[in-house]
């Protein structure tokens, strides 16, 4: 079996009394094929600088994910990171393939691989599978001089570090102590994106309800710049495109704490410009613009669909085609009572033509839409009935990101999953202020007590 090659560590003490240890890594490109060129990987590990008396040390250490396409910030900008180390983990942040200082995807570094064909298939690489093949080289190289017992560690995934997790389970337990999943119960049993985004729909539905339900004035803020977006070409600070299909993407922000408020000050903003100068100022459309993150992170739009894809199914622009399902999504009229719903987190084809960093990629996500055969990501099976590595994970009702009705057929089907589920957070709980340490809290006590 592969072991990551280490190029370099680095250590440097933080506030706090932390250390944090700065680490290069070279992977092949393809684990089945490691002539098929490499990659660079960057983690960062926290520790105490001066450990707590009286707590032991584990070797094993939680590996977040999320995405795809975003990576880890520094370790003490977490607000869990020291309630991890009070229990005596030390912690590793993976920037995983292709985001932050791993081998970063962008339109310039995706051009080095070819034309689009070659992008796509140099893209095929970028799933959880691959993902969870680094992390089991990385493991095997920081633990390859230790007894054979502490050579497990525990993962923690955060809503598509929860796919990664369930990957890593079902191909390399043997490497695992343990796994947190965090609102990334993954719908293993799916084998393409359909099923999820008719799922999400609703949820999405929902959360327009409340946001206007909450900020009814916003109805007709609404319509007024949709309006305005029907009959002027509004040009961004970036250079991309302000089309009304990418402002309804406002709503992806509608499934995190705070996010009803936040697109609430985005709309009183452009709607006020509208009234008081008859366009949109700079400051108002650098904001827009700020809350939305794809063009510094092109894998997420890239590879959305593709994360639940396994066999021989084309994604084929699922999040396009399944809106024409729900209705109330279609409505774009500024002259009756009835609301316009905003998108959620779907990846459309309109968004290589809105953003800047997207639109030299359009033939190569037209490619990846039409692609087929994926390899499995899942093992039924081995989860439902040999897994023997201890699961502990939150599952949110109202998540409008990963579906609670699928997260919950997961748990049901995997072994030794003890699950804590709540509708009183939202999919981003563990970052967000005066939920993170109640998340952990209760799955530590998963962990810790016994169920008679």
């Amino acid at each position: 079996m592969l072991v990551a090659k280490l190029v370099s560590k680095r250590a440097h003490q933080v506030p706090g009394k932390l250390t944090i240890s700065e680490y290069f890594f070279e992977v092949p490109l393809n684990h089945a094929s490691p002539l098929d060129g490499t990659l660079r990987l960057f983690a960062r590990s926290i520790e105490r600088f001066e450990k707590p008396v009286g707590v032991v040390e584990e070797e094993a250490k939680p590996l977040p994910w999320r995405g795809p396409g975003f990576p880890c910030k520094s370790p003490q900008n977490y607000g869990w990171t020291e309630k991890a180390l009070d229990k005596g983990y030390q912690i590793m942040f993976l920037d995983q393939r292709g985001t932050g200082l791993s081998s970063t995807v962008t339109e310039q570094t995706l051009a080095r691989h070819g034309g689009p064909m070659a992008q796509a298939t140099y893209l095929r690489h970028f799933r959880a599978d691959s993902i969870v093949e680094d992390c089991e080289a990385i493991r095997r190289n920081l633990t390859s001089e230790q007894a054979e017992e502490n050579q497990k560690w525990s993962i923690i995934g955060q809503s598509f570090g929860g796919f990664c997790c369930l990957n890593y389970l079902s191909t390399h337990p043997e490497g695992l102590r343990e796994a947190f999943i965090l609102g990334g119960l993954a719908p293993i049993m799916v084998e393409q994106p359909d099923p999820v985004y008719q799922n999400l729909y609703h949820k999405v539905a929902e959360r327009n309800r409340s946001y206007y339900a909450k900020y009814s004035e916003d109805i007709q803020r609404v319509k007024n710049i949709i309006h305005y977006l029907q009959t002027e070409k509004v040009k961004l600070p970036s250079g991309g495109t302000l089309s009304i299909a990418r402002f309804r993407q406002l709503g992806i922000n509608f499934g995190f704490h705070g996010g009803i408020d936040a697109v609430h000050e985005i709309i009183l903003r452009l709607d006020s410009d509208l009234e008081c100068y008859g366009y949109f100022t700079r400051p108002t459309l650098s904001g827009f613009e700020s809350t939305q993150g794809f063009d510094d992170n092109p894998l997420y739009a890239l590879m959305h669909e593709a994360i639940y894809l396994q066999g021989r199914h084309a994604s084929n622009w699922s999040a396009d085609r399944v809106m024409k399902d729900h209705p109330v999504f279609m409505n774009l009229s500024t002259s009756n009572d009835e609301p316009i719903y905003f998108t959620g987190e779907m990846i459309y084809p309109s968004m290589f033509r809105d953003y800047t960093q997207l639109r030299n990629l359009a033939p190569t996500a037209d490619i990846l839409a039409q692609m087929t055969d994926w390899p499995a990501l899942y093992n039924p099976d081995r989860l439902a009935h040999t897994n023997d590595v201890p699961v502990y994970a939150s599952i949110y009702i109202d998540d409008m990101y990963v579906s609670h009705d699928l997260a919950r057929e997961t748990a049901a089907r995997l072994r030794g999953c003890r699950t804590f589920i709540t509708n009183a957070m939202y999919h981003d709980a563990i970052g967000a202020a005066g939920k993170s340490e109640e998340v952990f809290r209760r799955l530590f006590a998963l962990r810790e007590d016994v169920l008679d």
